[in-house]
């Protein structure tokens, strides 16, 4: 484009023959430079633009004739789009009727031919003027035709550019415009209101239906689709559709039903239903689903870099207007309009870029979070195996092995050595690479919180791939045209560096890796925290994970600054390259080429010379970035490779007989079968499953529901749905009705029926809502027996033809296991459906089993019920026993679900207080803020005088301007000696980039400070809090600010804090710079702040309502996910995979609009911050023009005036997203002030408890809660030392309270307890939890060997260790190395509860209680282990919570509660044996 061609001296365009080539033969150039204009020679070829235009229009509706495949290949058609009446025929089926908008457009449209006809003719006949006549006359041609009731864009495309040239004639025309040219005025106007009828016409179809979108200004509710899917054209380029949400959001804070659903385009329902129809890798599948978006983006942002250039190139024409003599002012003047058109039209086009950017952003997040979800629901489970193995160090030796331990220095040389072999291409994968096992929950949450969040942010940033390297060709092309040759010999500074930094790269992604690695492990240990912290407190052991935590951050830590010091060094790299390359090329401009360095080179040098050093400082990161989403891609990649779940039998009848022949099952992942040959099939009626712990029972149902690898036999699984009732239960945060119902129907006559014979009629009569009472996350507010009888009612209620059960009766007392075996197993509801009940308590069942099997090592053994000689037990002949206790409507049990168990998530009003941003500061210690704010104060100045010192040399020459005054004034003139020229530019260069170095170190040791403090202070105080916290906080909400709020703290939060500190340095000093010329700049200069700082606090509160709501948002996303950690196999057996996908689709909808309307809102910012910038920049220069500065000073003051509207723009923006960003911290520092369980104040002596001392309750009354009923009342109770005490007692009854009192987890309303004459309400808590041992009924264990989960603390020999795991696990030959998985989950229940009883025996504690301890262990085994405890423990004090009589029959003493009180204490045999 000539527009764009740098003035050097003579040059030629080509300008093709038009009509009468006379005309035209002496048109040698189309731009006249000095006049800033178009020669008169030129202007016919502007008026034919527009009939191109408008012979494009007509070959299009050629086009439409086509078949539609060879109209539009396929990438660019839409990926989701509305349904709609196929419209697109040039002769529509049925004849459209004309709107009035189309009316009124068809009017604009004849007058406008009309009065283009008379300028053919006036006011002098001009055959040029046919061109913009045809284009009319085509406009109105196209209307009448289709009568268009959307915006017709092609026509608003073809208008504008009639209207541009025809004014470009009119103004450029050489004779002055004269009351003839009137016609030539009517038709401009014209042409501005048929362009202005087209802006306001709908873009949606106005005949499909709106019932279901917002109206663009109406009030926002979340009960309809965003306004973006019926709005004007006008309304879409200018966001001001945004209003009422800005309206209320200025008012109040928004809340959820305030914003709007996501548009059509943008709902995940159709977005993940047509992704998933799409083949390939899933990169490629992203690609094909937002392609388009990617192609306007970057032809978009082409646009947007053309006006970028265009900035110095019209600079360099205003300063040579202004040196020009011959050149009249009006040409600078020109030269300001066009850069400000071409600024708002960059402005325009940021919106565009912007909407669709996002687009792909959002959707591209959407469519990997629904499939990472939707794969994780059919992926096979793959358990830890559960085998020793070796422990291997470092160095890929075993612990048995030598290794030579390697000095510090070797191992620091090795340690910076490695990255630079890896450059050499020797890189050696460990054998035991964490990345290539299966995922753990952990690092599912970290892809979808990282991995994703990363591709696609890629894609959103897609233009910057075209763009940047075209925009360093584009500025190298333009300092070769400004130069010359000259420019060459800088251009081999950037050539090194990018050399150097490609290097350094592939360093970086190998730490980067590694760190994503760590950060894996980081995510799933704090999971692991996260579910286990109350069994952790039990014990005591919450420090020692704490540590682990620790060390893994350490870690991280450590990962973090070898990768940013990766990053400094090529941001240094490139500072010092981008410093280099103007002295480099000046040296050789002045020295080689010997030519003076005049103003008008200068500064657009110096502009051009800075837009190389962002696009030299933005390559390396760019492809940082593309090397971290290649690893995150390769993750992403690797966990949808993951093997998934087998499809059932679609072709087996729905009432086909379960049958195994000669079937062999292995866990997923493992060689050795845990089934071996299973020869059994499954008839109507009760199947009653029993064998020792760990003998392969949990294991048959789990193949049954085809959750094992089949290694062998025949086994055809059906897709029918299966009534699964896990051994563990598994419960969702929501009503006991939601619970059972699972999403089925609600029959009422049946549901109640369901709740009788399960038990739990009794308990829905205490609870005050009855069965529409909150259970609490996985029924945190419930009794163990409450939860598995729920989860009981959930299989029965449920009209599954096969019911699997897997030890329901384990946590229930004898006289409610008894009633539901009689009641459930034996009633009408489970009639002709194939129940198989996996028990330990079989004298109850065998009697009503149609069949009954033994496994025994993996094998099964078909016995007869008859002739089994297991100890019958007295049943209870009272068909009302498990009645009795329930008939008084006691309010007690309302503590353990009330109306609404969790809190609801806190969200902060108003702007970020503060002391929030105090709080960051002083983690980051406060002298490193003070010299961060320093050096930054040294580099603006560095930068200020670099332009000053370009100023005074540009002014050096000869007698172009008066003599030079101030600091260089000493300097000889550069064409006597340009030495010291070069050197002080070179000085100043260098000590730019140094200072800049600097800030890069010393934000390093900030992040590192402030992310390390952050970290340890949180994680400490949520894992000593109230026990009440835990009962009321979601665990997805706490791994969401665990996980998501504190990687954002680790992540953007500082570089946002340097961007805002460097901006204000940089606003302060280019006011100080502007206020020392003129007076007149510094008044703008103000004005200019208060217009930005109105519209910025217009938008502010709505912003951060909005980025809130999206924190909010995302705990449900994560509580999804987390879900699927314990209930993958409920959700499976009742085929609910597609239900839960539909779940998570819902909360993924919720958590994207909010982000959505966020970036709205920024757009809304950022279209009138750059229209704002586009004209005060032009006004500035105004002011420049018309007070006589010289065209130094001119230089001097736009450069200062561009930083500071720069400076202000970004200020505001950077302020804004720092605001954004700092409501995590808030929410980070909301945790920093949990509440505290006190720690106690009494150390007690090292024998405290004395073994035989008695524990005494006097008046204990417990409540959970302040509004909740007592817990416990009135307990006055001694248990005598060394005694062993039984607590029984219906369900619900208080037991677990009672024995939970001993551990003080809730300290008492009233009264006390005293331990060996202490109140524990006085003593060390650390001390009194690692001195009672409590062991729980589900037991919680961590990954690793068996040794860490007995002793993690490390206080036993391996010698005690093993003989404890002897006497207790002889059968199951453990040893101490045997690997367990996260929660134990390659081990059954019962062998879980036996590595708990390892540790109680190991701990052997002067307090030992313990919470159905054997209910999961089969009757000999557990009588077994009795008897071991018996001689063990003889001295301790024994409190035992049990249903079955052999658990507590050598009790001592019994203690029977009721509703929280105690009903009856006393010797155990007259109990024991009314138990019986």
């Amino acid at each position: 484009m000539a527009l764009f061609e740098v003035q050097r001296g003579g040059g030629r365009s080509f300008a093709p023959h038009l009509l009468n080539d006379h005309l035209f033969a002496s048109c040698t150039r189309i731009w006249d430079p000095v006049n800033a204009r178009f020669n008169s020679c030129a202007l016919p070829f502007i008026s034919a633009f527009p009939s191109v235009i408008a012979a494009c229009i007509l070959l299009g509706f050629l086009a439409k004739l086509l078949p539609k495949k060879l109209q539009s290949p396929v990438w660019s058609r839409a990926f989701v789009e509305e349904p709609k009446e196929e419209q697109d025929e040039i002769l529509p089926r049925e004849k459209k009727s004309f709107t009035r908008l189309t009316i009124v457009l068809f009017v604009a449209s004849v007058a406008c031919f009309a009065l283009q006809m008379l300028t053919v003719f006036l006011p002098v006949p001009r055959m040029e003027m046919v061109f913009p006549v045809v284009s009319w006359a085509v406009g109105a041609l196209v209307i009448s035709i289709r009568r268009p009731i959307t915006a017709p864009l092609s026509l608003l495309a073809l208008y504008i550019s009639i209207f541009t040239t025809q004014a470009i004639i009119l103004v450029d025309s050489p004779s002055s415009i004269h009351v003839k040219d009137l016609p030539s005025i009517m038709a401009l106007i014209s042409a501005l209101v048929a362009i202005g009828i087209i802006l306001i016409m709908p873009m949606r179809d106005p005949q499909l239906p709106k019932d279901q979108i917002s109206p663009a200004f109406g009030p926002p509710t979340s009960e309809l689709r965003s306004p973006e899917d019926d709005l004007t054209v006008w309304q879409f380029m200018t966001v001001s559709w945004m209003a009422p949400l800005m309206s209320i959001g200025n008012k109040r804070q928004l809340n959820d039903e305030d914003v709007w659903q996501l548009g059509y385009e943008f709902k995940h329902r159709i977005l993940h239903d047509t992704f998933r129809e799409l083949k390939g890798s899933v990169l490629g599948r992203l690609f094909r689903a937002n392609g388009l978006d990617l192609v306007i983006i970057s032809c978009l942002s082409i646009f947007e870099l053309v006006a970028t250039f265009s900035s110095p190139v019209l600079l360099q024409k205003i300063l040579q207007s202004m040196e020009n003599p011959l050149a009249p002012k009006r040409a600078a003047l020109n030269y300001a309009v066009l850069t400000l058109v071409i600024r708002l039209l960059a402005a325009q086009s940021g919106v565009f870029t912007m909407w669709f950017g996002r687009r792909a952003y959002e959707r591209s997040r959407g469519e990997m979070i629904t499939m990472l979800y939707e794969k994780t629901l059919s992926r096979k489970v793959i358990a830890l195996s559960s085998k020793a193995v070796a422990e291997i160090d470092t160095d890929g030796r075993s612990n048995g092995g030598k290794s030579v331990q390697k000095n510090w220095f070797s191992r620091t040389l090795g340690f910076l050595a490695r990255p630079f072999l890896l450059l050499c291409g020797s890189r050696k994968i460990p054998k035991n690479d964490p990345s290539k096992q299966p995922a753990s929950m952990g690092r599912i949450l970290n892809i979808m919180l990282g991995d994703a969040y990363n591709i696609s942010q890629r894609f959103w940033e897609f233009s910057n791939l075209v763009s940047q390297p075209i925009g360093l060709i584009f500025s190298v092309v333009l300092i070769w045209q400004l130069l010359g040759w000259p420019c060459l010999i800088g251009v081999i500074t950037v050539v090194l560096a990018q050399a150097l930094n490609a290097l350094y790269a592939r360093a970086l992604i190998h730490w980067e890796r590694r760190l994503r690695t760590v950060t894996d492990e980081k995510f799933h240990k704090i999971s692991q925290l996260v579910e286990a912290i109350r069994h952790l407190r039990y014990y005591g052991w919450q420090d020692v994970w704490l540590g682990r935590i620790m060390d893994t951050r350490q870690h991280e830590l450590n990962l973090k600054i070898v990768t940013s010091i990766w990053r400094a060094l090529i941001t240094c790299t490139n500072m010092l390259a981008s410093g280099l390359f103007p002295v480099v090329a000046f040296w050789a401009y002045t020295v080689l080429s010997d030519k003076p360095l005049r103003v008008d080179v200068a500064f657009p040098a110096l502009q051009l010379f800075g837009m190389l050093e962002n696009y030299l400082r933005e390559l390396p990161n760019l492809i940082t970035v593309l090397l971290n989403c290649k690893v995150s891609v390769d993750r992403l990649e690797e966990f949808m490779a993951e093997p998934e779940k087998d499809d059932a039998d679609s072709d087996m009848p729905r009432s086909t007989q379960l049958e195994l022949k000669s079937a062999s099952f292995a866990w997923p992942g493992a060689e050795e079968p845990v089934l071996r040959e299973i020869s059994l099939s499954f008839p109507p009626g009760l199947t009653v499953v029993c064998g020792e712990v760990g003998s392969g029972k949990t294991a048959l149902l789990q193949a049954l529901l085809g959750e094992l690898d089949q290694l062998g036999g025949v086994y055809h699984r059906t897709n029918e749905m299966v009534g699964y009732c896990g051994q563990t239960p598994w419960l969702q945060s929501m009503s006991i009705r939601d619970n059972i119902l699972f999403a089925a129907s609600y029959e009422e006559a049946r549901f109640k029926q369901v709740l009788e014979v399960c038990a739990l009629a009794p308990d829905m009569l205490n609870f005050k809502h009855g069965d529409l009472s909150m259970v609490g996350e996985n029924g945190v507010g419930l009794s163990g027996g409450q939860k598995q009888r729920i989860s009981l009612a959930r299989a029965v209620y449920s009209k599954a033809n096969t019911l699997l059960l897997d030890d329901p009766l384990s946590a229930l007392d004898h006289q409610t296991a008894d009633f539901i075996v009689r009641r459930c197993l034996c009633g009408p509801l489970l009639k002709d459906r194939t129940t198989i009940l996996v028990t330990h308590r079989t004298e109850l069942c065998l009697s009503i089993a149609t069949q009954a099997v033994q496994i025994i090592d993996g094998r099964a053994i078909l016995l007869d019920p008859e002739n089994i000689p297991f100890e019958e037990l007295n049943r209870v002949t009272s068909n009302e026993s498990t009645n009795e206790d329930g008939n008084d409507e006691d309010k007690k049990t309302t503590a353990a679900a009330p109306e609404k168990f969790m809190d609801d998530e806190h969200r902060a009003h108003g702007g970020v207080k503060s002391k929030v941003y105090w709080e960051y500061i002083k983690a980051g210690k406060l002298k490193w803020w003070f010299i961060l704010i320093v050096i930054m104060c040294v580099y603006r100045f560095f930068d200020i005088a670099e332009n000053w010192f370009l100023k005074q040399w540009g002014e050096a020459y000869g007698d172009r301007v008066e003599k030079l005054d101030g600091y260089f004034s000493d300097l000889p003139s550069p064409e006597d000696n340009i030495r010291p020229w070069l050197v002080g530019f070179f000085l100043l260069a260098v000590a730019q980039a140094l200072a800049y170095m600097v800030v890069q170190g010393v934000m390093l040791v900030i992040v590192y400070q402030a992310g390390k403090s952050l970290f340890a202070r949180v994680v400490t105080r949520v894992s000593h809090a109230t026990f009440r916290f835990y009962d009321v906080t979601p665990l997805g909400r706490l791994m969401n600010r665990l996980t998501g709020d504190l990687k954002t703290v680790d992540g953007n939060i500082s570089a946002q804090f340097q961007n805002v500190a460097l901006q204000s340095v940089a606003w302060i000093s280019a006011v100080v710079v502007i206020a020392s010329v003129t007076q007149i700049f510094l008044l703008f200069a103000l004005i200019l702040t208060i217009g930005f700082i109105l519209i910025f606090r217009h938008f502010l509160p709505t912003s951060q309502s909005l980025r809130r709501l999206e924190f909010v948002s995302l705990t449900p996303l994560i509580s999804n996910f987390g879900a699927l950690a314990n209930g993958l196999t409920t959700i499976r057996a009742y085929c609910a995979a597609a239900r839960f996908q539909d779940g998570v689709i819902r909360v993924t909808d919720n958590f994207q609009k909010m982000d959505h309307f966020y970036w709205s809102l920024q757009a809304w910012l950022q279209y009138r911050f750059d229209a704002l910038s586009g004209c005060s920049t032009f006004l500035i220069t105004g002011l420049a023009l018309f007070t006589g500065l010289s065209a130094g000073l001119t230089a001097f003051i736009l450069s200062a005036a561009g930083k500071f509207v720069t400076a202000t723009h970004s200020l505001c923006r950077q302020y804004g997203q720092l605001q954004m960003d700092f409501v995590s911290v808030e929410r980070v520092v909301e945790l920093l002030h949990l509440d505290q369980e006190p720690p106690g104040k009494v150390l007690p002596p090292a024998s405290w408890p004395i073994y035989g001392s008695d524990i005494v309750f006097e008046d204990v009354t417990i409540r959970y809660a302040p509004h909740l009923e007592p817990a416990l009342s009135d307990i006055s109770l001694t248990i005598k030392g060394g005694s062993t005490t039984a607590l029984i007692g219906r369900t619900g009854s208080g037991k677990s309270t009672l024995a939970l009192s001993l551990l003080f987890t809730t300290p008492p309303e009233s009264g006390r307890i005293i331990i060996d004459g202490i109140d524990i309400a006085t003593v060390d808590l650390q001390s009194l939890r690692k001195r009672v041992t409590f062991l729980a009924q589900e037991p919680v264990l961590f990954p690793g060997t068996i040794r860490a989960n007995l002793d993690p603390l490390d206080e036993y020999s391996d010698f005690e260790c093993s003989a404890v795991l002897e006497k207790i696990a002889s059968r199951h030959e453990w040893s101490l190395n045997t690997n367990i998985d996260t929660g134990g989950k390659n081990l059954s229940q019962g062998q879980r509860q036996l590595v708990g009883l390892a540790r109680a025996l190991l701990r052997r504690s002067p307090i030992v209680v313990m919470d159905e301890a054997t209910a999961s262990i089969d009757r000999e085994t557990a009588m077994r282990i009795q008897q071991i405890l018996r001689e063990e423990m003889r001295e301790s004090t024994v409190v035992t919570i049990a249903h079955r009589v052999e658990a507590v029959s050598n009790a001592t003493f019994c203690v029977s509660l009721a509703k929280g009180k105690i009903v009856e204490a006393g010797p155990a045999g007259d109990m024991v044996g009314r138990m019986e």
